[in-house]
């Protein structure tokens, strides 16, 4: 089995950094609870402490593990916490800091799906969310110029997102297949030595301070068990996988595969497998399919969903814990609606983060390799490239549904198109929306306050005017 080489792998920094576990958790716990604002805004939270005040990881280490994560389905964020912890403290560490990560979210959208659940009818809380949805648009808008701005660097780049888009809001295409199809397109650019490929890069500084990795607790040489080892892959393949399908197989025995919970195991643990480009990207794919082909929820409710995560800390693919829950809430068979309800969510979320342990326990030791190889790099910028047209069509998708009461699917030449009613135009939600974007694009007003802000306006029209579902 290959191993990293570093002359520096035995130096006193790399094993014995002497940091207590207990301090690790108590940071992990900080870090959790201060993780609001998107993944941009975690990874800045996590560079701030765990480099520029605790100065446990460099700045070069650090970079060189987020760029690794950025190459894995799931949320970068929560993986890079996952890979920080398994490098100082081995398996356990890893644990901890991603299982913290997630808890707090998880726990809020599980309160907030109970809330939702019992109280989504009554007035004040539609209004709420009426408010909520117009302020999650602009964001999602903002999440579109953010990330093109950034990857859309040549007219090839452009080609890739438009061609994304055109794939899904014009021929209802699988998000996997774009998203397969696109880092196949880098994957073979990048190998060619395209010209339009050789832009792939990583993140930039972050941060105000950067710390050398020498001057870092753990310093720059490389922990023994950072290296490949052929048991300890054997071993966390299969203890991961049957973490992973165990809790599937089962359900499959017990309640076969026509069954609420069967088919949220088996569509979340697919989404773990594909979800390159972050939680806007993979929310087009689950509106896709809970909502079109599973009929979990409506489109509003998964702007609802949305709206949730964004006022709660952790990653913002938590979402899906609020789809899983009304899955099985409107489909208990035969259990108590919240009880199926509680248990879905759950459910979700089981499948949705145990893989991301799983990628970092296995890959992390090859990352070395997996940084220098120029077509994977390629295959990177090709999938964002077309996260940023997976993303667009997501925000067409929601427009559509919030400012228009009635849309209906026109069909020809082999494309479907959904298209509103222009007559059913919701003019307070249109009237929310753009003050939602003027705050957000031209007043640069922070994610939390416009969510606030949209709430607040949206419930006093309700309760003023009422609101119509």
């Amino acid at each position: 089995m290959a191993t990293i080489v570093d002359e520096n792998a035995g130096s006193p920094g790399a094993d014995n950094h002497a940091l207590p576990f207990s301090e690790a958790v108590k940071v992990w716990a900080r870090v959790a609870a201060l993780s609001f604002g998107g993944p941009a805004g975690q990874i800045a939270v996590m560079h701030r402490i765990v480099v520029e005040e605790k100065r446990w990881i460099g700045e070069e280490r650090f970079l060189h593990a987020l760029n690794y994560c950025t190459l894995l389905p799931g949320p970068e964020a929560q993986q890079l916490a996952i890979y920080i912890g398994w490098l100082l403290h081995k398996t356990k560490g890893g644990l901890v800091a991603g299982t913290l990560f997630v808890l707090p979210g998880a726990v809020a959208i599980m309160v907030l799906s109970w809330i939702y659940a019992i109280f989504g009818n009554v007035g004040a809380v539609q209004a709420l969310f009426f408010g909520l949805k117009s302020a999650v648009l602009a964001i999602v808008l903002g999440a579109v110029l953010r990330i093109g701005s950034r990857s859309l660097k040549n007219n090839v780049m452009i080609a890739l997102a438009a061609a994304a888009f055109i794939a899904l809001a014009f021929f209802q295409a699988p998000f996997p297949l774009v998203v397969v199809v696109a880092g196949l397109i880098g994957f073979i650019g990048g190998k060619a030595g395209w010209a339009a490929f050789s832009t792939a890069g990583g993140h930039g500084k972050i941060g105000d301070r950067q710390v050398a990795d020498a001057d870092s607790l753990l310093g720059e040489g490389v922990p023994a068990h950072a290296r490949p080892n052929a048991a300890w892959l054997l071993k966390v393949g299969v203890v991961g996988a049957i973490a992973w399908f165990g809790p599937i197989i089962l359900l499959f025995a017990f309640l076969g595969q026509h069954n609420v919970f069967s088919d949220i195991a088996v569509f979340f643990s697919k989404m773990a497998m594909v979800t390159f480009g972050g939680a806007y990207a993979v929310l087009s794919y689950v509106a896709q399919e809970a909502v079109n082909h599973y009929r979990w929820l409506k489109p509003g409710e998964m702007l609802d969903g949305l709206g949730l995560a964004e006022t709660t800390p952790g990653p913002l693919i938590m979402v899906t814990q609020f789809v899983g829950f009304m899955g099985a809430y409107r489909a208990p068979g035969g259990l108590p609606p919240l009880l199926a309800g509680t248990l879905g969510g759950l459910l979700t979320t089981w499948v949705t983060f145990v893989p991301c342990f799983l990628w970092i326990l296995l890959g992390a030791p090859f990352m070395e390799t997996l940084r220098r190889n120029k077509a994977l790099s390629a295959a990177l910028a090709a999938i964002t490239a077309a996260v940023v047209g997976i993303i667009l069509n997501l925000a067409v998708w929601f427009a559509l549904h919030v400012l228009f009461s009635e849309v209906q699917k026109v069909s020809g030449f082999g494309m479907t198109l959904d298209v509103p009613v222009l007559s059913s135009v919701n003019i307070p939600s249109l009237v929310l929306t753009v003050c939602a974007v003027v705050a957000v694009f031209r007043f640069k007003i922070g994610l939390l306050t416009v969510l606030a802000a949209s709430a607040l306006v949206g419930l006093a029209y309700g309760l003023t005017f009422g609101v119509h579902p």
